[in-house]
């Protein structure tokens, strides 16, 4: 199995999937981490989904396998998020990469 990096709608999509399957508030972050790793985990052959769903991750793996993954995930964030701790200049050739061109008649501005 691998774990992948998911999408912003990804992450939105996990969030309310969580709170569809939590009866209670204690039950949020457990439910939440299941519906992540559904969407995260993947088979290393073919980069197909392990589970369908945040509800077989429950059925499938124990609280203690669903705690390790989502903690391994979380580590992968971080190591692909530049943070706060880059450099000026690195922060600057980011901000080029994702910016996209001026907008004609407004200098780029709303």
């Amino acid at each position: 199995m691998d774990l992948r990096l998911l999408s912003a709608l990804e992450v939105l999509q996990a969030r309310r999937e969580a709170g569809e399957l939590a009866c209670e508030d204690r039950e949020r972050a457990l439910c939440s981490n299941a519906c992540l790793l559904a969407r995260a985990l993947e088979r290393t052959e073919n980069h197909t989904p392990v589970f369908p769903d945040g509800q077989s991750v429950l059925a499938g793996l124990t609280v203690e396998e669903i705690g390790a993954l989502a903690a391994r995930w979380a580590q992968l964030r971080r190591r692909s998020d530049p943070g706060l701790d880059v450099s000026q200049t690195e922060l600057e050739e980011l901000k080029k990469n994702f910016a996209g061109p001026p907008l004609n008649g407004s200098d780029g501005g709303c």
